[in-house]
């Protein structure tokens, strides 16, 4: 059943703000997640910001009755990467330096199959909505188009772990990661999308510095991920873990979450000789290349060391060995999918949404959402050409265009 945009402003008003306790209270209903005032709303995460506080609030997908918990996270100034002196320290988490992060929402956890699920059925509704010659793409308009990712060539492969809706959606490209947060900002009309390196790494340690949001110990990961030790081989649904001090759940294992950087061998050493504390825009190692970029928090068949908050891991092309093969090695697909990998570490690889406090403009957006290099702009047209996937226009109306020309309940 669809839900209106007012509706689901209007959810997203925690029950247990200040209006509860009796005071007075404005709810900006266009901006979810902002409550005015000068009280502090009660509840175990609220941040003050100019204007008000962001609360957590749940945010619906319009047209489905799913729903997902956005948390806010405070802004503030950390030390990023881990110390010479780390046990399990790779070169690439060196040296250490200083990043001010803004605040923003985060996913209160990984995006489930259920979230997910919702943009893979987007590829046959582009198809039939062009086929009725509605919502056209054009030359004018194809800026502001979503692909939709193909339907799966093998499901077996990435429904390995099994495809509950409450277990974390996987295998996904960072391109089609970045395309999901496009078409959900469409959807919702509140621009959404996936961390910085930086971003992902201070909502992790949550104001710690030891190796784990948990403590010094490995065991202490036990409370709060699915690492190797505890997972069974497989992944776990969404949010059984505890969370971190900002609320935040599944940030080490379980799956591994995309950043939008590219991984740079020395990319620490520049950041680290320029003036500090670097802001978080200017830390972003913005991908020149289709290989490797950043995935964070390690996956469940990791073990402890490869889940710390520092530990970073870089997806993997042709190049790839016996050990740690190329992510899609068993594609048969010419060009390769721009949306899917099929090898056995992207199992682990899955992803988590950030909603900044302050919308961008359209260049920034764009920059965050569409493909970055040619040879993806290249595979997925081939693959679109080919009826491989779809495009369309997302916007809060699709919903009822949908069930307008018959295509949805």
């Amino acid at each position: 059943m669809a839900v209106s945009l007012v509706a689901a402003a209007l959810a997203a008003v925690p029950w247990w703000g200040a209006a509860a306790r009796g005071q007075a209270v404005a709810v900006e209903t266009d901006r979810p997640g902002m409550v005015t005032g000068d009280a502090r709303p009660a509840g175990d995460h609220a941040v003050r910001v100019d204007g008000g506080w962001m609360v957590a609030y749940d945010e619906s997908i319009p047209g489905t009755d799913v729903t997902f918990r956005m948390i806010p996270v405070p802004g503030g100034t950390f030390r990023m990467g881990s110390p010479s002196d780390e046990a399990g320290r790779s070169a690439d988490e060196g040296p250490v330096f200083e990043v001010t992060v803004e605040p923003r929402w985060m996913g209160r956890c990984e995006v489930s199959w259920a979230e997910y699920r919702r943009y893979m059925d987007a590829c046959d509704l582009f198809k039939a909505l062009e086929s009725s010659g509605l919502r056209l793409v054009t030359t004018e308009n194809e800026a502001d188009a979503v692909t939709a990712p193909s339907n799966l060539y093998d499901p077996t492969t990435t429904f390995t772990n099994g495809e509950d809706p409450e277990l974390p959606a996987v295998t996904m490209t960072q391109f089609a990661a970045r395309q999901y947060t496009k078409w959900l900002s469409g959807l919702t009309g509140r621009f959404h999308r996936i961390p910085s390196e930086s971003e992902w790494e201070h909502a992790c340690r949550a104001g710690t510095t030891t190796p784990w949001s948990s403590g010094a110990d490995p065991a202490s990961l036990d409370e709060v991920a699915w690492v190797s030790a505890n997972s069974d081989e497989t992944t776990h649904a969404v949010g059984t873990k505890g969370a971190n001090a900002f609320g935040l759940h599944d940030m080490h294992g379980n799956v591994a979450e995309w950043v939008v950087d590219e991984l740079l061998a020395d990319g620490y050493a520049r950041q680290a000789a320029a003036p500090q504390p670097l802001a978080a825009a200017a830390a972003i190692a913005w991908p020149q290349r289709l290989y490797p970029r950043v995935v964070r928090g390690g996956a469940y068949y990791d073990d402890a060391a490869a889940c710390r908050s520092a530990s970073r891991r870089g997806s993997r092309d042709a190049g790839g060995t016996a050990a740690n093969p190329d992510w899609k090695d068993v594609d048969p697909n010419l060009p390769k999918s721009p949306w899917w990998y099929t090898e056995a570490p992207a199992l682990g690889v899955g992803m988590r949404l950030v909603r900044p406090l302050q919308e961008p403009d359209a260049a920034t957006r764009a920059r965050w959402w569409d493909a970055d290099v040619e040879s993806i702009r290249a595979d997925a047209a081939d693959r679109l050409a080919q009826g491989r996937g779809a495009r369309g226009l997302v916007d809060p109306k699709l919903p009822e265009a949908a069930r307008a020309a018959g295509l949805a309940d």
